[in-house]
């Protein structure tokens, strides 16, 4: 029995919840996987593993015996990366993961940027609108929005975004301007996702106020709403990175900005298992200041005259 690969195979079926979905995750045959777990079990004299007709739970034993393959596991591929010469020299596969349209806007031209400073680094892009498990899907670094759920990473906070409510100059020539969101009962709305209830909650010190515009356009992707608000179809109110490039070339106007009072943080995240690879801690200090620096004047701009009058 090569033990190696035993553990290799047993954290995949534990991090994976099950024989059947370890077997997907590592893309070999289920007997394969089973028997591999099995031998180990048989190995260590105990059992690490109860199964049932769905999932897989740990015993005692085995919750022991994660912790310690973990460890040992991060040991070799830290000496591995030691041989290679990436604690040396920033080079190798860098993996990160960055929401869509944050990411493609905002972080991947920075990123591009850093490449052509760093030759021997090779990038990996998973770009997802979903919380990527960093250790389960071996990426080195995420971009994260909002709060933070996890607290077993290391984070780096670079900054926060808020929300605009804003619409075409075509638009609002045409159904006026509101000036409240209580007015926006009147409007017709753009809206990414599925339509919720209730509608958009604004907020102004100590008033809460509510505006439900009429659904016009709903969709699945971020561009399909902002075209949408562009060409006049009605309101749209999204995160300001979505918008900025509208904003900054007059497709767009804000309204409301006197109500839009709440931000949310942007962090870089990462695992840390033993010594940071060099082109890790490289990509973070390189990357940290710039997208800062890119959040700050996405926060400073506001196009003159188009403040709502509160």
């Amino acid at each position: 029995m090569d033990r190696f690969d035993a553990m290799q195979v047993f954290l995949a079926v534990v991090d994976a919840g099950s024989l059947s979905a370890g077997s997907r995750k590592l893309n070999a045959p289920l007997p394969s996987v089973s028997r591999k777990v099995a031998e180990l079990e048989r190995h260590l004299g105990t059992r690490l593993l109860v199964r049932t007709s769905r999932n897989v739970q740990l015993t005692d034993a085995g919750r022991d015996y994660v912790d310690a393959a973990r460890q040992i596991i991060a040991q070799i591929e830290n000496a591995e990366l030691r041989a290679s010469g990436e604690y040396e020299t920033p080079r190798g596969v860098l993996t990160i993961t960055v929401p869509i349209a944050f990411g493609h806007d905002h972080v991947l031209p920075l990123t591009y940027d850093f490449l052509c400073e760093h030759p021997e680094i090779t990038l990996n892009v998973l770009s997802v609108d979903r919380v990527v498990n960093l250790v389960e899907e071996h990426v080195d670094v995420g971009v994260r929005l909002g709060e933070l759920a996890d607290s077993s990473f290391y984070a780096v906070k670079v900054g926060d975004f808020g929300f605009v409510t804003c619409a075409s100059p075509a638009y609002l020539a045409r159904k006026g301007r509101p000036s409240s969101p209580e007015h926006l009962v009147d409007h017709d709305g753009v809206v990414f996702g599925e339509i919720t209830e209730p509608g958009w909650i604004y907020r102004q010190k100590d008033r809460r106020l509510e505006g439900k515009p009429t659904i016009r356009v709903s969709a699945n992707t971020v561009t399909a709403t902002v075209t949408a608000a562009a060409r006049g179809v009605g309101i749209i109110r999204a995160p300001l990175y979505q918008v900025a490039r509208e904003l900054q070339s007059g497709a767009l106007v804000t309204l409301f900005d006197a109500y839009e009072s709440q931000s949310f943080p942007v962090h870089l995240v990462y695992a840390r298992q033993g010594l940071l690879p060099l082109k890790v801690r490289v990509f973070i200090d390189w990357m940290a200041p710039r997208l800062r620096r890119r959040l700050q004047e996405l926060a400073a701009f506001r196009p003159a005259g188009e403040q709502a009058q509160g």
